[in-house]
């Protein structure tokens, strides 16, 4: 499975630097849904896992006291003074990287190609997506036990039943909301744009 995973991300990987490389210069200025990010700052982060290690990583988190996503930002950020062919051709290098986090292990890297692609490609109007066979698998780990909570925060889909309306899937119990998986995954993740993708009577409570 480990395996598997693992070559998903790097086909996603590569389907993202197919997508950057295709936009302009006003696109990679354009906001994404990660708030304060534009495009360059999300191309900066898909390389961020490979060109930073663990320990430095762990290092600079002692500046921001722990904080994890302080310390993602200020990588970003850094990162993001590169050119944006640089970017590109560096996603590309190191598609095949095998990152395996603490605590999120290779589906982490897995949900970002999926998550991060469309939260590019909403705000742009784009149908850049994964395969709906990758938000299967997603939504599979989302609605675990072991799904990490940075991921999806406990109790977010507490008396919920989640049914996709583009692919054989559903998972829980109680309120219902349908719609297509990438919403489904997108929603799951903090993606309140989303939800407007979504119906049923579950969705309030969703949000």
């Amino acid at each position: 499975m480990t395996a598997g995973i693992h070559r998903l991300t790097t086909a996603n990987r590569i389907l993202v630097a197919d997508l950057l490389d295709g936009l302009d210069d006003a696109a990679w200025r354009a906001p994404t849904l990660c708030e304060g990010w534009t495009v360059h700052h999300l191309a900066a982060h898909f390389v961020q896992p490979m060109l930073i290690s663990f320990g430095r990583f762990f290092a600079v988190s002692f500046r921001y006291r722990g904080d994890t996503a302080r310390t993602v930002d200020h990588f970003t950020r850094q990162l993001a003074r590169r050119r944006r062919t640089e970017l590109t051709a560096l996603l590309r290098l190191h598609a095949a990287d095998r990152v395996d986090p603490p605590r999120v292990g290779p589906m982490g890297p897995f949900a970002e190609t999926c998550v991060h692609l469309r939260d590019i490609a909403r705000p742009l109007g784009l149908d850049a997506d994964v395969p709906v066979g990758h938000w299967r698998i997603l939504l599979d780990h989302l609605t675990s036990p072991g799904a990490a909570p940075a991921l999806a925060p406990p109790g977010r889909l507490g008396g919920l039943r989640l049914v996709a309306t583009d692919t054989d899937w559903s998972s829980g119990v109680g309120d219902l909301v349908t719609g297509p998986a990438e919403a489904l995954g997108m929603a799951i993740t903090g993606r309140r744009a989303a939800l407007a993708d979504l119906s049923g009577p579950g969705v309030p409570r969703l949000a």
